[in-house]
C-alpha cells in the first residue's frame, strides 16, 4: 500500500461520480480508494443537494478503510441545507485527497433528502 508521488505522475483521469437520495441510519460511500490501488484521488468538487420540501442536515465523514468502516473524522457534521438549496463541501480552492484504503460517505437527517456530487481526479 504505497501513495503514487504525485511529483512524479504517469496519469490524471478526470472523473464524476453522484449518489441520490442518501439515507439516515446507515453511511451512504459515495468514493472509495482501493487499498492496493495504486492510486490517489484528488477530490475537486463534493457539493451536496436538498432535493426535499424541507431542511436537511447533513455529515460527510473521510473513513480509515473502504466502504465506510474503521475510524472517521468528520469533514462537516451537522450542517442543515435548505430546502431546495446546495451546499458546496469541498471545492476546487482547498483539494482534498483520499490516500489507498480509505473513502467519504454521507448520512442525512431526513430519508432520501440530500443528493451527493463528486469531481474528481484518479492520480497514479
Amino acid at each position: 500500500m504505497t501513495a503514487p508521488n504525485i511529483a512524479n505522475i504517469s496519469s490524471i483521469v478526470g472523473l464524476n461520480t453522484f449518489f441520490s437520495g442518501i439515507g439516515t441510519n446507515t453511511t451512504t460511500v459515495f468514493l472509495t480508494n482501493s487499498a492496493a490501488s495504486n492510486k490517489v484521488l484528488r477530490v475537486n468538487t463534493l457539493m451536496a443537494s436538498n432535493i426535499s420540501t424541507t431542511s436537511s442536515s447533513v455529515t460527510v465523514k473521510i473513513f480509515d478503510a473502504v466502504a465506510g468502516a474503521g475510524y472517521s473524522a468528520s469533514i462537516i457534521n451537522g450542517i442543515s441545507i435548505p430546502s431546495g438549496s446546495s451546499l458546496t463541501i469541498i471545492g476546487k480552492d482547498n483539494p482534498f485527497y483520499i490516500e489507498e484504503n480509505q473513502s467519504i460517505g454521507a448520512t442525512c437527517t431526513n430519508i432520501n433528502s440530500i443528493d451527493v456530487l463528486v469531481s474528481y481526479e484518479e492520480v497514479s
